[in-house]
């Protein structure tokens, strides 16, 4: 019975690892970030994510460059942060993989406010 259980739990350990090591392909690419401020007005932007296996992330968010991105696979998910501009200051970007979807929040101190979010893969990925 003991080695039964080693066994279960030494595959889930690998199935852990290896969901762990795909995660970053899994953020890699296109993303459309739904940015509707209420139900039925449907405001969508580009998100493209870049993530490097130094732990750097590259690429744009509603079409700006990102700055300084990190991401990192910890507690049993991947997760990113970044920081863009309008030219007027600094929108501070975290978010995390949440299954087949990325779900984050955008903090703009220049501007007073704190925005929630979801992006989903192009319908053409």
């Amino acid at each position: 019975m003991l080695r039964i259980f080693s066994g279960l739990v030494m595959m889930a350990v690998s199935c852990t690892w290896a969901i762990a090591a795909d995660a970053p392909s899994a953020v890699q690419g296109a993303w459309v970030v739904d940015l509707s401020a209420e139900p039925g007005t449907p405001y969508t932007k580009p998100m493209m994510l870049h993530l490097h296996s130094d732990g750097t992330v590259t690429g744009s968010f509603y079409e700006s460059e990102i700055q300084a991105g990190r991401w990192k696979t910890d507690r049993g998910r991947t997760c990113f942060s970044f920081r863009t501009t309008d030219g007027t200051g600094p929108y501070h970007t975290a978010a995390c993989l949440a299954g087949d979807h990325v779900e984050g929040q955008t903090w703009a101190e220049h501007r007073s406010f704190l925005f929630n979010w979801n992006a989903t893969r192009p319908a053409n990925h």
